[in-house]
C-alpha cells in the first residue's frame, strides 16, 4: 500500500519596492512573537535588580520631588488651585510612558541584531514591544498616585472625564509608536540616532507643558506648542484625573492631528526602509 505525502508549500520572501504596503493579517500572524517579545523586555528590566519594579516608583516619585522644590521654592510656579505635587505627578505618569517607549523604541533594531540576520518576521514587532512593555509601568505608576491624590483630597472618582483616560494613554501609545518607528529605521542605518536620544528626550521634556502649565507660556508662543503631540494628551491626562480646565481648541486639535501625522508617517517610513534593515543593522 503506497502512501502519499504531501510537502509543505514553498513560501518566497522577497524585498518590497517602493512604498510597501502594511500587511496587517501578517502582523496577527505573528501575534504570539509580540507577546513573547514583550514578556522577555519585562523580564530583562527587572533581572538582577535588588528593587525590581519598585525602581518605576522611586523614578517619578524622586523628580516630582525635585521638579516641586525647583518650581515653588526657587522660581514660584502657581498651579493652584491644584496642589504642584500633584500636578506635576500627573504629567510625570504621562511623560513617562511616552519617553520610555521613545528611548527604548528607537534602539529597538540594532538591540535585536541578531534576531533580524537570521529570522523573518514582521519588523515593526520589535519597536510596538518595547512600547507596550512599558504599560505595565505605567500602570505601577497609579498606585503612587493614588496615595499622593488621596493625600491631598482628589479621591478618583468614575466620572465622564476619567472614561476618557484609556483614549489618552492610547494615544501616548500611537504617539510613541509612531517617533519610534522614524527614529529606529533611521538607527538601523546610522547610529548617531542613540547619541541624541537623551538629549532629545530631555530637551522634549521641557518643550512639553508636563513641570508648568501650558497657561503660563507666553499667548504668542502657544502655537509652538501645538506642533507638540504630547501637549495635548498631558493637559488632557491632568483634565481626566484632577478636573484640570482643557478646552479642545485650535492648539489642542492640531496637537491631536500631531499624533495621527507622526504615527502614520512613521508606519509607512519604516515599512519603506524595512527591506535593508537585516544588511545595515
Amino acid at each position: 500500500m503506497r502512501t502519499e505525502t504531501r510537502s509543505a508549500p514553498t513560501v518566497v520572501i522577497q524585498p518590497s519596492r517602493g512604498w510597501a504596503p502594511i500587511r496587517l493579517r501578517e502582523l496577527w500572524a505573528y501575534r504570539e512573537l509580540l507577546y513573547f517579545l514583550v514578556w522577555r523586555d519585562l523580564k530583562v528590566r527587572y533581572k538582577q535588580t535588588v528593587l525590581g519594579v519598585v525602581w518605576v516608583v522611586i523614578q517619578p516619585l524622586f523628580m516630582m520631588f525635585v521638579f516641586t522644590f525647583l518650581f515653588t521654592t526657587v522660581a514660584r510656579l502657581d498651579t493652584d488651585p491644584v496642589p504642584y505635587a500633584l500636578f506635576v505627578f500627573v504629567g510625570l505618569l504621562a511623560w513617562n510612558l511616552f519617553a520610555k517607549g521613545l528611548s527604548e523604541g528607537s534602539t529597538s533594531l540594532a538591540t535585536n541584531q541578531q534576531l533580524i540576520t537570521r529570522v523573518y518576521f514582521p519588523r515593526l514587532i520589535l519597536p510596538s514591544a518595547v512600547v507596550i512593555s512599558g504599560l505595565l509601568d505605567f500602570a505601577i505608576g497609579f498606585l503612587p498616585l493614588a496615595g499622593i491624590m488621596i493625600y491631598y483630597g482628589y479621591p478618583l472618582e468614575l466620572s465622564p472625564a476619567f472614561l476618557v483616560l484609556p483614549l489618552l494613554v492610547a494615544l501616548i501609545v500611537v504617539a510613541a509608536l509612531g517617533i519610534a518607528f522614524w527614529l529606529s529605521a533611521i538607527d538601523a542605518r546610522y547610529r548617531d540616532v542613540r547619541y541624541t536620544l537623551t538629549f532629545l528626550t530631555s530637551l522634549w521634556l521641557f518643550a512639553t507643558p508636563v513641570v508648568y502649565p501650558l497657561a503660563s507660556v507666553p499667548t504668542n508662543l502657544r502655537w509652538l506648542y501645538s506642533l507638540n503631540p504630547m501637549t495635548a494628551v498631558v493637559e488632557g491626562f491632568r483634565w481626566s484625573l484632577l478636573g484640570s480646565a482643557w478646552t479642545l481648541d485650535l492648539i489642542t486639535g492640531i496637537s491631536l492631528v500631531a499624533v495621527v501625522v507622526l504615527f502614520i508617517g512613521g508606519l509607512f517610513y519604516f515599512r519603506r526602509t524595512e527591506r535593508i534593515f537585516a544588511d545595515v543593522v
